[in-house]
């Protein structure tokens, strides 16, 4: 009886020693399995790494698009807005639209900045209701207004014919500052369609030409436009990006998926 319990506690310890050793055996195992090598670690970094760089440009360009939509779109209402306020204020905007503008000649035969009579144009009837916060002048002392976000709007490149005489009709919002945008892309020109945009303002002026614009306030660019919509993207794609803008608002103020330009803000 005694040797049985004996070989009975005997086999038991056996039994468990045995299990032990195997489950240290398990272990092993499954930390082994568990475990990455250098080279697997590496090589997993570098998948990243791979993905990241062709996914990372298009989401960093998606945002872009959305940031310059919602700009184009704010300010679009915001400046017809005002001329609204000022037309009920001053009367229809054919009456006080103005597309001549005298700057003052200082001594040295230079225009003086602030001396324009389109500034003061600007400051009282489109000014007082959507606030500039900083007006700066070219050489001919064109004058370029800032809002508070950053953008800013000024008269585009061959308005002015004369630093006496300035044309109202075309105009130039920037969705960044305008010597940030410029040099970014080398032109007041060459910005066009990316980070300048163009609009007219010319609600008097009848004819073919101007079939988008008359009675109108800030339009989009569509100067010679006679309504066909596959030639405005096609000038848009090839030789006008002035047309641009008005592409991008009739497709709903969203940068279309076939849109030739990156854009910026």
């Amino acid at each position: 009886m005694t040797q049985s319990v004996i070989l009975r506690g005997l086999n038991h310890e056996e039994s468990s020693i045995q299990r032990s050793f195997t489950s240290v055996q398990d272990d092993r195992v499954l930390k082994k399995k568990a475990a990455f090598t250098l080279a697997e670690v590496l090589i997993t970094l570098g998948i990243i790494g791979v993905v990241a760089a062709l996914t990372l440009p298009g989401l960093i360009q998606s945002n872009n698009n959305r940031v310059v939509e919602t700009k184009l779109k704010k300010f679009y209402s915001q400046i017809n807005q005002a001329i609204l306020l000022a037309e009920a204020e001053y009367g229809p905007k054919e009456y006080w639209y103005s597309v001549t503008n005298n700057v003052e000649i200082g001594a040295d035969g230079n225009p003086i900045p602030g001396s324009s009579s389109g500034e003061k144009w600007f400051m009282k009837y489109i000014g007082a209701y959507m606030p500039v916060i900083k007006v700066e002048y070219d050489d001919l002392a064109r004058p370029t207004y800032f809002f508070k976000d950053g953008t800013a709007l000024k008269q585009m490149n061959g308005s002015m014919q004369t630093s006496q005489e300035m044309n109202f009709r075309d105009w130039l919002f920037y969705t960044s500052n305008p010597a940030k945008c410029e040099k970014l892309y080398g032109s007041e020109i060459s910005s066009r369609g990316r980070c300048a945009w163009s609009f007219n303002f010319d609600p008097n002026t009848g004819g073919s030409n101007f079939k988008y614009l008359k009675g109108k306030g800030f339009e989009p660019y569509t100067y010679g436009w006679q309504g066909n919509m596959q030639s405005l993207i096609d000038a848009c794609k090839g030789s006008k990006p002035e047309y641009c803008t008005a592409w991008i608002q009739r497709n709903g103020w969203e940068i279309p998926d076939d849109y030739p330009y990156k854009v910026s803000y």
